[in-house]
């Protein structure tokens, strides 16, 4: 906002630009006065200026793969007092993340050009007869229980007469 008002406070002035943006003059004023008087800052902001180049220059010498508790753990070890939340505010507003573990299994790689097949029954899984509509899901995550443990295809088929008798009973 400070930008558009400063495109255009030769024209209407700051005060009627402020006045539609529903903003105070002040708040303009004083973000100016802040642009040229660093000291003028906040002090949380000013600590942030510090912060913010070491906690990068960590994350960078780390080949990028540290988060937030191993920058903070750092920056202990190099003598800079700072709580680890404010570290994780930092990394989040400046987009650093470091390295996930494990591997996300990415299980399906849709192609949008691909003809869908059409939803024949319009979402009512309901039949009045048996035979009449019959439903069936194929999956692949991680079952609760499993042996071993990891990732699998699973299947459900289910007929919606069953369905529809089973969500009665419920």
């Amino acid at each position: 906002m400070v930008a558009f008002i400063d495109a255009h406070r030769a024209v209407y002035g700051v005060e009627s630009i402020c006045a539609q943006l529903s903003i105070a003059p002040s708040q303009y004023y004083e973000h100016k006065a802040r642009e040229m008087e660093p000291a003028r800052l906040p002090p949380r902001l000013q600590r942030d200026q510090i912060l913010v180049p070491e906690i990068r220059r960590v994350h960078e010498e780390n080949f990028g793969v540290y988060g937030a508790r191993k920058v903070w753990r750092q920056l202990g070890r190099e003598d800079f007092e700072v709580a680890r939340c404010t570290v994780e505010r930092l990394m989040r507003s400046l987009g650093l993340q470091g390295a996930v573990r494990g591997r996300k299994c990415r299980t399906t790689i849709a192609d949008d050009r691909a003809e869908r097949p059409l939803d024949r029954v319009n979402r009512q899984f309901q039949a009045s007869r048996p035979n009449q509509l019959w439903v069936a899901d194929f999956t692949y995550g991680t079952p609760r229980q499993r042996s071993p443990p990891g990732w699998g295809p699973s299947c459900l088929s289910m007929s919606g007469m069953h369905r529809s008798s089973e969500l009665m009973l419920q």
